[in-house]
């Protein structure tokens, strides 16, 4: 499998074919994909690899990991396994209590029913003391398994049947079970729920987000690299920074209004009042990956400058925490804001 290349194809595809074991499996797989790349992670340097037969955990029906390329290789980040429903089928057997739920249907359905009925006579006088465990296995059964069984006892009178509970395969013989398909009126629907176990790895994901989101590029005069962090401003720590143009007490104190204004949103973010140049300032800014810059350059208005592309747009001072606030949690975009506000062409140098 390591020598294939991976296949590109759509999830509903998947699910429809089998590779993926079912629906509930696929959604969990396709919010996780969602999920790596709003992050910042490089869609194209992520895959799903699905677990070999003789990886797969005892428990798992299917199990699928998302791996991201990194420095290291493609590295496992996110285990998404499907447990059917193992678990509460084994504490059944147990415990001897059905651990299902109810659905009730809003009109009687008439429903064609598997029937299994344990010859309980028959299995005692052949398993004695092991007979309770062997119906309880016998009644817990999958409608596939059942089929299956009572194929394999029409046509040779025997069948092996394996008891987990006794953790080994027993045979039986026609007389011991009956199986059946009967048609029922039900007022409900009782069944096993299954289980999806997520589990993502943190450390590694945000190892990789650092090797995605981190790119070097030219200063305006062209001697030497600049880093940057292209962090999502919904992931950012720090959502902006503020400084005045220049040192001016009456920029300084609009600096320190838009600060407060900043606070009472609830948005983390920086102000630097020293005298250093504003190429400067917005180089700190984007080596730690600040998705917004506010320089104060009046005391009524002020621009606002995105990190990787530079643009900047003019905004009243009102205005600016709640701009911020809006494409910071997500509820617009920056091309949003660039068609509703005036942009700024900045006449200092950007390093």
């Amino acid at each position: 499998m390591a020598l294939k290349s991976p296949l590109k194809i759509r999830l509903g595809e998947a699910v429809a074919k089998g590779t993926i074991n079912n629906e509930t499996l696929g959604y969990f797989i396709g919010r996780t994909y969602l999920f790596l790349a709003g992050l910042g992670i490089d869609k194209e340097r992520l895959r799903f690899r699905q677990h070999l037969q003789n990886e797969m955990a005892h428990y798992a029906a299917d199990c699928w990991d998302a791996e991201i390329e990194c420095s290291y290789g493609w590295v496992e980040c996110v285990g998404l396994a499907d447990r059917s429903a193992y678990d509460l089928k084994a504490h059944t057997e147990k415990s001897a209590v059905p651990l299902v739920a109810h659905e009730t249907y809003p009109e009687p359905r008439e429903l064609e029913k598997l029937v299994i009925t344990p010859a309980k006579r028959e299995l005692g006088l052949a398993f004695k003391k092991n007979q309770k465990m062997i119906v309880e296995a016998l009644e817990v059964m999958s409608e596939a398994e059942a089929m299956e069984l009572k194929a394999h006892l029409e046509s040779e009178g025997k069948a092996p049947f394996q008891v987990c509970t006794l953790g080994q395969t027993v045979t039986l013989t026609k007389d011991m079970v009956s199986i059946s398909k009967e048609i029922k009126k039900e007022h409900q629907r009782v069944f096993t729920p299954s289980v999806i176990e997520p589990s993502f790895g943190i450390g590694r994901i945000i190892y990789c987000l650092y090797e995605h989101c981190f790119y070097t590029r030219p200063s305006k005069a062209g001697d030497e690299q600049c880093n940057v962090f292209r962090f999502p401003p919904l992931l950012a720590p720090i959502k902006c920074t503020v400084f005045p143009l220049v040192q001016n007490e009456k920029y300084e104190v609009t600096a320190q209004f838009i600060s407060k204004s900043l606070t009472g949103a609830g948005i983390s973010h920086k102000i630097d009042i020293t005298g250093t140049s504003i190429g400067k300032r917005y180089a700190r800014t984007d080596e730690l990956g600040v998705p917004f810059a506010i320089t104060v350059d009046s005391e009524t208005s002020v621009t606002i400058r995105e990190r990787d592309s530079k643009e900047q747009i003019r905004v009243s001072v009102e205005e600016v925490a709640s701009v911020v606030k809006e494409v910071t949690e997500g509820q617009s975009t920056w091309a949003d804001v660039l068609w509703r506000y005036p942009t700024h062409t900045a006449n200092t140098t950007d390093d």
